[in-house]
């Protein structure tokens, strides 16, 4: 059995790790015209034209293998704006859901809620995940930039089709900052932060680490890791209890992770800027989205009463907690969808 502190590890803190980024090789030609596409009833009292929606499975290749997608197109009303859902860190695929036991379908949900309001979505499984597994490099060979090329991939992708009027990138967790650096390399009408960290992870790994490990000789050589990958420097003998944040084929991925500070990039996306932040998220705080907000003045700012990283409600206690990653039939934050919704529809000035 493995001892607590590298379960901690292991779950806590090596989840991002687990994301397989593609590699930045160029995307061949991709045709955005879907597979058969089942058709989704809307409710008839919208006030836009739109009746149905259609979802469809859509992929794109990414030089290393086939990117797997799901298109959800508004039918009836011409022409809308489409976003691109970003997932989180982690082995989470394109319904939010994934290893461990999370099962939250918030990106799903997200899709439904956003069609019937009249927008368009794509979301998708990460290089490595689900149906994406064959699109990853080997392990040493992962990039955080990567994450970026494909999502700009898909950007491209919506951008040939001719139902999309307009694409915006709407990136959850560490989505956000994959999402940040997809912007600069294939421009979008608009971006939205949803729970994005607002440190880099540097930062963010040490506050982790000081508060799950006990003050003396591991949480010291942890720091001194942390203190040589951020300025390239790689250890060959990593602890053993943690092994699974710092082995050496992954310490090129940290690497490439620690470089991107989301405050800075934040500020390259040109682009109009939505930050929305949950109350009871236990992963990501409001000083997150505040951070962001000061390094973006001109950003829209939403705090969400209530809602936890999951995008779901939840109390700040651990029953309510473990409901929001686990199930899937509670309904994601109404206020967090009518943000969206109002950014992504607000006229723009010419």
């Amino acid at each position: 059995m493995p001892s607590l502190m590298t379960t901690v590890v292991a779950i806590s803190l090596a989840a991002p790790l687990l994301v397989a980024c593609a590699s930045a090789a160029p995307a061949s030609p991709a045709s955005p015209m879907p597979s058969p596409a089942t058709a989704v009833a809307m409710p008839m009292n919208t006030a836009l034209s739109c009746t149905h929606a259609a979802t469809s499975d859509v992929t794109t290749n990414n030089g290393v293998g086939d990117l797997h997608g799901t298109l959800t197109a508004p039918l009836g009303c011409g022409a809308r704006p489409f976003v691109l859902v970003v997932p989180g860190s982690g082995p989470t695929d394109r319904d939010g859901n994934g290893a461990s036991g999370l099962r939250t379908d918030a990106y799903k949900l997200l899709a439904d809620a956003l069609a019937k309001r009249g927008i368009g979505s794509l979301r998708y499984d990460k290089a490595g995940i689900a149906a994406s597994k064959a699109a990853a490099p080997r392990e040493d060979a992962m990039r955080f930039e990567a994450g970026a090329d494909d999502a700009a991939r898909w950007v491209a992708f919506l951008k040939r089709d001719q139902r999309v009027a307009s694409v915006s990138i709407v990136g959850h967790s560490e989505g956000a900052l994959v999402g940040m650096l997809a912007a600069a390399r294939e421009p979008v009408v608009a971006f939205v932060s949803i729970a994005g960290p607002g440190r880099a992870a540097g930062a963010a790994l040490r506050e982790q680490l000081a508060a799950k490990l006990p003050k003396g000789e591991l949480l010291d050589r942890s720091t001194a890791i942390l203190d040589g990958l951020e300025k390239g420097v790689t250890t060959s003998d990593p602890p053993r209890e943690l092994a699974a944040l710092f082995r050496p084929s992954v310490q090129p991925y940290l690497i490439s992770w620690m470089a991107h500070d989301p405050a800075v990039e934040i500020r390259a996306v040109h682009a109009r800027v939505l930050i929305v932040q949950g109350t009871t998220d236990t992963q990501v705080g409001v000083g997150d989205a505040e951070r962001l907000k000061s390094a973006r003045p001109d950003a829209e700012l939403r705090i969400v009463d209530g809602m936890a990283h999951s995008l779901k409600i939840a109390a700040n206690d651990p029953a309510s907690q473990r409901d929001a990653y686990t199930n899937p039939q509670l309904p994601i934050a109404p206020a967090m969808i009518e943000s969206l919704e109002a950014f992504v529809l607000a006229p723009v000035a010419p």
